[in-house]
Formats: C-alpha cells, sequence, structure tokens
C-alpha cells in the first residue's frame, strides 16, 4: 500500500524535523546550564518541535483511512504497521502528559519514554517501508489513490 509520494514526502520531511528538533533539544537541554545561547537555543527547538508535531498530527491522521485501513483490509504488513501506529500513539500521549501533566513525579518517566521512542521511530519507520515494499510483490503499481492497471 504505497502512500502517494507528495504525501509520502510530507511524512517523511515532518518527521525528519521532528527527529533533528528532539534530537537537538535533548543536546540543548543538557548544555544550557552553561550558557545562556543553549537555553535560547533549547526553548526555539522546543517550538519548532512542536509546531511540527501538530502537523505530524495531521498527517497521521489522514493515514488511517488512506493507508491503515487498506493495508489491514489487505493483509500487508500488519506487524510493523501495528508497531509504528502503537509507537506514534505513546508518542502522543507522553507528549500530552509532557505539556500539560503537572506531575513531578511523572514528567521523568513520560519524558524517557519519548524521547526514547523519538529517537527509535526512524529505525523503526525504516523498517516498516522496507518490510512493505518487500512483501508488495505485484502489487507495486498499487500507490493510494491510483487503480491498479490490469491487461485484458
Amino acid at each position: 500500500m504505497r502512500i502517494d509520494p507528495q504525501f509520502r514526502f510530507a511524512i517523511y520531511a515532518v518527521f525528519t524535523v521532528l527527529f533533528i528538533t528532539g534530537a537537538a533539544w535533548l543536546v540543548a537541554d543538557q548544555m544550557k546550564e552553561s550558557d545562556e545561547v543553549w537555553q535560547v537555543a533549547a526553548a526555539n527547538l522546543l517550538m519548532v518541535h512542536g509546531g511540527a508535531a501538530m502537523v505530524a498530527l495531521m498527517l497521521l491522521g489522514a493515514l488511517v483511512p488512506v493507508h491503515l485501513r487498506r493495508a489491514w483490509r489487505a493483509r500487508k504488513n500488519r506487524t510493523t504497521g501495528i508497531v509504528m501506529a502503537t509507537l506514534n500513539l505513546i508518542l502522543i500521549v507522553t507528549a500530552f502528559g509532557l505539556y500539560y501533566v503537572g506531575s513531578e513525579e511523572m514528567r521523568p518517566w513520560m519524558s524517557r519514554i519519548h524521547y526514547g521512542l523519538g529517537l527509535a521511530l526512524p529505525v523503526l519507520l525504516l523498517v516498516h517501508v522496507v518490510l512493505g515494499r518487500r512483501t508488495a510483490g505485484d502489487t507495486a503499481d498499487n500507490s493510494v489513490g491510483r487503480p491498479v492497471r490490469t491487461e485484458t
């Protein structure tokens, strides 16, 4: 169940921004005690990360009808698809918790889960894509939104 190239590019671009800003924020957050530049960088990185997350939520929502449901019905790449959907759900829940939950006891746990899974996401996405393309076989022309051409 290949995704339309423009939509796929948007997904890859947004998740790249999320990964880069999240990883850079981890560095800036560790360094912010040493220099005010790091404090400003951490704040700006977090702002861009949050904005990209809002776009990612829209794209993930759009994936449900055009990719997840179709792939599920076609019984394609279910295992890594479930892993990807679950991982993104946990990232959404932990991001919500980091922003809105005031519990100082839960915050370190949510933070570790969030950045641990966020750092793992590119590898898991790559595995999902590679396995999906490998199992696509003769349905490789079945891009989302495009009918499969058959010879008559």
